[in-house]
């Protein structure tokens, strides 16, 4: 399918090759937070002082926020796509409105066609607008074709046509149908034939725009497809170009960032109290934090943060949703490693041995805790079925052993225990949310988390294999985030844990290995 030049637009391509198209393959290797960025082109510029921001300064940051965005998402996310909404007729006000406008347009164009003689005006107006939207879809060098629609979609012509009755409507449309035929994608073959099936010549004219809007959509997406590699090879770079440009049209751009920072600071500055009497507990300690640790832990907190509440940090808007799914994916595998853990602590003779009988009881849980980060969704009843049906599992495995079921005192202990799992401070929840921190912790210090995962902490088995997949994609959002945004990091952490050390510059000494 030819790529359309207007489509392009959208994702500010002038700009994406301006940022990217001298850097060689060299320099898209993991940017060391501690090296010396002052050669960068793209490396963040010296803190300056607040100045009021006007509204085309923050339209123009919002812009550059939406494109970073969009290339962000088109890079990372294999799957990202466009697709064609429809509105849904009955349940929402802009659908309602929509089916009523449309059925107007196209009853008045119905009533224009069936006079005696026949309006063509509003007709005509159509092919204009099919014709332009043919010639979108065409490659620059493709001027036969582009000629021949132009000649006979003409509007001035086809007036001349009506003037002496001679038009022929459903000539034109199939003309359209076969030249769509030739420019669309395989999708579309079967609309195609649809469309040549249709009879009635306004409901083929509907119909073949609904065909060209799929058709749009199909360009969007063949564009997307081919701007991956290219976003791919170029992204650090072209993130972090960007990102200056936010930050130079809004100072305050960072802000939230700074405090996640300052944060995380505390938190290792309040562990360091607990275990330690040495001096420094004043906070004169801070140059003894290690950048790397303080990040790091930052991180970790994104694992905990409440997302429908709590501003996410701007270097980490573009992942956010990707962070609050495997925030709400380690929620759902921390229940199911405590159902696991408590069911084999009470009955763990009776099932030892089992083939398979860990993995069954881990698909009953998952099964009933679908959805169980919707606001509607009752955990504590979830969790009082899943205790049934394991007990119910335990015993129909004990039956057919010829082995004695749970007595009731056992079932309702097993039953108590798996409902407790939601009580704040359950020692057996807290367990294994500190083992799943732990876990998450060390794939962090881990140079490359595809040559090897951690050890699975005890306790965590049973999920193993879906805690490597969500450890290897947060390990995967966080290391790419410290490459775009490293020298931004080193800023802040420069002035929170080396007040003393000048601002002015984008060198940075902290170390973070």
């Amino acid at each position: 399918m030819p790529l359309n030049d207007d489509q392009n637009s959208d994702f500010d391509s002038s700009r994406l090759s301006e940022s990217t198209g001298s850097s060689s393959d060299s320099e898209y290797s993991r940017q060391s937070f501690t090296s010396d960025s002052s050669s960068k082109p793209s490396s963040p510029a010296s803190t300056s002082p607040p100045k009021t921001v006007t509204f085309d300064e923050l339209m123009a940051a919002a812009r550059n926020l939406s494109n970073l965005t969009l290339a962000h998402e088109i890079a990372v996310n294999e799957n990202f796509h466009m697709e064609h909404v429809n509105l849904p007729q009955n349940s929402s006000l802009e659908g309602r409105v929509k089916q009523i406008v449309h059925k107007a347009f196209w009853d008045h164009l119905e009533s224009e066609l069936n006079e005696d003689p026949p309006e063509y005006d509003h007709a005509i107006k159509l092919f204009e607008e099919i014709k332009e939207t043919l010639l979108s879809f065409l490659t620059p060098g493709a001027n036969r074709i582009r000629n021949q629609i132009c000649e006979v979609l003409d509007a001035d012509l086809l007036r001349q046509q009506v003037e002496h009755d001679a038009v022929d409507v459903l000539g034109l449309a199939n003309y359209v149908i076969n030249t769509m035929g030739k420019l669309c994608a395989p999708i579309r073959d079967d609309d195609i034939k649809q469309l040549k099936a249709t009879g009635n010549i306004v409901e083929l004219l509907r119909q073949i725009f609904h065909v060209l809007d799929l058709m749009k959509m199909d360009m969007v997406n063949y564009t997307i497809q081919n701007l991956r590699p290219q976003l791919q090879r170029n992204l650090v770079d072209y993130e972090r170009t960007k990102f200056q440009e936010i930050l130079e049209e809004t100072p305050s751009a960072l802000d939230l960032t700074t405090e996640w920072i300052k944060e995380s600071i505390n938190d290792e500055l309040s562990v360091s109290c607990e275990t330690s009497s040495s001096p420094g507990a004043d906070g004169s300690s801070k140059p003894n934090l290690s950048p790397t640790l303080v990040l790091n832990n930052g991180y970790l907190k994104l694992l905990q943060w409440d997302y429908q509440k709590k501003a996410i940090p701007e270097t980490l808007i573009t992942d956010e949703v990707r962070l609050q799914k495997l925030k709400e994916k380690l929620n759902e595998l921390q229940i199911i490693a405590c159902v696991s853990l408590i069911t084999s602590n009470m009955v763990g003779a009776a099932i030892v041995g089992l083939p398979d009988f860990a993995d069954k009881l881990k698909r009953i849980s998952a099964v009933l805790l679908e959805g169980m980060n919707k606001e509607t969704f009752d955990l504590k009843e979830a969790l009082n079925t899943i205790g049934i049906q394991i007990c119910s599992e335990v015993n129909r495995s004990l039956y057919e052993r010829g082995l004695p079921t749970l007595n009731m005192e056992i079932q309702n202990s097993l039953m108590g225990q798996i409902c407790s799992i939601v009580e704040e401070d359950n020692p057996i929840s807290s367990l294994i949310d500190k083992r799943i921190q732990l876990y998450m912790k060390s794939l962090l210090t881990l140079p490359s988390i595809q040559k090897c995962m951690p050890i699975i902490p005890g306790g965590l088995a049973v999920i193993q294999a879906e805690i490597e997949s969500v450890g290897s994609q947060y390990a995967s959002i966080v290391n790419f985030n410290k490459q775009v945004y490293g020298p931004f990091y080193a800023n802040i952490l420069r002035k929170l844990l080396f007040s003393e050390a000048p601002m002015g510059k984008t060198e940075t000494d902290a170390s973070t290995n």
